[in-house]
């Protein structure tokens, strides 16, 4: 069976990394996206849910047994132990199912696949990636536009940014990177670049 390329997406929250995973699926790129996958096994039918509720307490879940993803978060972000916490539940779950996809795309014949995943080293899933995407952008720009996405104040945006990987770390340990400061026009343009390496027709 012939092995597919995997990509790994990542970057800084508010970054722009889903953005660049809608570009390299107008490439004919694959896009296995970790929040759906979360998502999926947030369901009231998963084992998932009743794990969180045992680490952080019955009021993170809704009145069906699924997770209140806000306020999930606001228990995870309170603190790097928490956030360390969530993640040594949730990724083994996720690891799980995107070995699942994984393995129905190369049934497929599917060529490529980018896995955009914004935990993508903290839940070891880059071990599995041939090549790695990071897409970076200075603090002041993700600020603005995490407070714009998800209508949170500063100090919440400031909360989120504070709690993920450094700049430093994603350069160090990436293939390529996406510097997204612009507009989409010098985004896609970067994107396009970047896929030109790993895919060369």
């Amino acid at each position: 069976m012939k092995k597919c390329k995997i990509i790994g997406l990542t970057g800084q929250t508010g970054a722009g990394k889903s953005t660049v995973a809608k570009l390299f699926a107008e490439y004919n790129i694959k896009i296995i996206d970790a929040d759906s996958i979360v998502h999926k096994i947030y369901s009231s039918a998963s084992v998932c849910p009743k794990t969180l509720a045992a680490a952080f307490g019955n009021e993170v879940l809704n009145l069906d047994g699924t997770p209140n993803r806000p306020r999930l978060a606001k228990a995870a972000f309170s603190s790097k132990e928490n956030l360390a916490l969530l993640n040594s539940i949730v990724h083994p779950f996720v690891m799980y199912e995107l070995l699942l996809q994984i393995k129905s795309e190369i049934a497929k014949g599917t060529e490529t696949v980018a896995y955009d995943a914004p935990q993508l080293f903290e839940s070891n899933s880059d071990l599995i990636c041939d090549v790695i995407v990071s897409v970076v952008a200075e603090k002041s720009v993700r600020m603005q536009r995490i407070c714009s996405r998800d209508g949170i104040a500063p100090e919440a945006a400031e909360a989120r940014i504070n709690a993920q990987l450094n700049e430093e770390y994603f350069r160090k340990n990436s293939d390529y990177i996406i510097e997204n400061n612009k507009g989409l026009n010098d985004l896609t343009l970067a994107a396009e670049t970047v896929l030109k390496q790993i895919c060369p027709r």
